[in-house]
């Protein structure tokens, strides 16, 4: 199967090209003017995995949450090519990416964007092989992060968006060590002072394109209806700046 994948969800723009079982991927640390590059770097990995537009089965993206405007843009250019192309188009929850490790799946999302949070805990990818606690964060400015925790292969939470305290309370009552993934993770763990003994930071200052691939195929989220899909938008945890500001 051949798929195209785009992350803009954080200061990382992630492009991924699969093409069969071999991915190439491109990606840099840009934070903003995700649009400027975007089709450069997919233009170049279709002609390095020898690929026309009409090759591809399917185009993926980023469901949320992350940033605004770079969730924006990564459903506009995703939507655009599939219906331009008239092939599948289809999300996924930003956090699970983040979460996801190598061939493990980290639970079952369900057939849309609007499922992420249904049936919390039911299904996995394949054995579980552990239970190790997860925690997979966004930074979304103003000492917070949008984030869930995962255990094993399975969503133990919905997204939430929290400050600092918060998301340590909640470590805290689970009582056991946690890993602690993604974009904004080592601002978290700096923020900590009586338990960064019980944390083990893994980073993520990266983007999430090969994650979207790996997920989709996994999945098998082709082999249903897509078209929904294609009525969908990212998923917004906080209001705008704009919307708070209209609000009071």
């Amino acid at each position: 199967m051949n798929l195209l994948a785009v992350d803009c969800s954080c200061g990382f723009l992630s492009v991924a090209v699969s093409k069969n079982d071999s991915v190439k991927f491109r990606e840099a640390y840009i934070k903003t003017g995700h649009s400027e590059l975007i089709m450069e770097y997919i233009d170049n990995l279709m002609k390095e995995s020898a690929l026309q537009p009409r090759d591809l089965n399917g185009v993926i993206c980023m469901g949320g949450p992350g940033s605004f405007t770079g969730l924006r843009i990564g459903y506009s250019i995703a939507k655009g090519l599939a219906l331009s192309l008239s092939i599948p188009f289809a999300p996924v929850p930003t956090l699970d990416c983040i979460a996801f490790e190598g061939d493990q799946g980290l639970g079952v999302r369900g057939q849309g964007l609007g499922d992420r949070n249904q049936g919390l805990g039911t299904g996995d990818r394949g054995s579980i092989v552990n239970d190790d606690l997860l925690l997979a964060v966004i930074e979304a400015r103003r000492g917070a992060c949008f984030y869930a925790f995962f255990e094993g292969t399975r969503r133990i939470t919905a997204d939430a968006d929290g400050d600092y305290q918060k998301i340590a309370e909640e470590i805290k009552s689970y009582g056991k060590t946690v890993i602690l993934k993604g974009p904004g993770s080592s601002a978290f763990f700096d923020s900590l002072t009586d338990l960064k003994d019980k944390i083990i930071l893994k980073g993520g200052n990266k983007g999430y394109s090969r994650e979207l691939i790996a997920i989709a195929k996994i999945d098998k989220i082709f082999d249903n209806d897509n078209t929904k899909y294609l009525y969908t938008g990212p998923e917004y945890i906080r209001k705008t700046d704009a919307e708070l500001n209209w609000a009071g």
